[in-house]
């Protein structure tokens, strides 16, 4: 596994945490978007906000460039 997909897969973890920290009952359906989306990225290597992104005109990495 990459240290991206393994970077999604923490994110979509902690702000899961914090939702059922307040209450899945409380927190509004919106931020179950962000955890679903990092959740599928970190699982099959897609993500889902990279490729919009893409679409709407941004440039994507090269191969062989440091972020």
């Amino acid at each position: 596994m990459s240290a991206i997909r393994m970077l999604f897969l923490m994110v979509a973890a902690l702000t899961m945490l914090g939702i059922w920290l307040t209450g899945f009952g409380v927190v509004h359906w919106v931020l179950y978007l962000p955890v679903a989306a990092l959740a599928f990225a970190g699982i099959t290597g897609i993500c889902p906000g990279y490729m919009i992104f893409k679409k709407l005109g941004f440039r994507g990495q090269m191969p062989g460039d440091n972020i």
